[in-house]
């Protein structure tokens, strides 16, 4: 049975995953820094995007993601260990984007493994690896 404590933890990192969705999808990337430590490791190279350290990752983001006319995260199966002031995740991503204004959707499935620490300001990501799970242009 979980801990009270286990239970909180693990509703608090879930919705730290939900916050990084909420402020790519509304493209407000300065939210971001309440999601990731400042030194978190961040690789989105299996989708076609970069790898690095979050400062430049999050920059990253701001010029690149305004391409794209829209998009949105949907995730689930959210699988959350916590031991002590760490933790891991992995959760499913199903992120269409939409390409042009004419109409075409780029459909990306994805798989975020998710590393987390235990802060003062409560919990931080300290790594997050995206696995391609498909994409389709439609």
């Amino acid at each position: 049975m979980l801990s009270l404590e286990e239970i909180s933890d693990r509703l608090e990192i879930q919705q730290l995953l939900v916050d990084y969705s909420t402020a790519i999808d509304t493209r407000r990337f300065d939210d971001l820094d309440r999601v990731f430590t400042p030194d978190a490791y961040i690789d989105y190279r299996a989708m076609g995007g970069v790898d690095g350290a979050f400062p430049e990752v999050k920059k990253w983001l701001s010029e690149v993601l305004p391409n794209f006319p829209a998009y949105s995260h949907l995730i689930g199966n959210f699988d959350v260990k916590v031991t002590g002031d760490t933790a891991s995740s992995r959760i499913l991503c199903f992120n269409p984007m939409k390409l042009s204004d004419d109409g075409q959707i780029l459909f990306c499935g994805l798989w975020y493994d998710d590393e987390f620490v235990r802060t003062a300001e409560g919990w931080r990501m300290t790594r997050r690896v995206e696995t391609k799970c498909f994409d389709r242009v439609v």
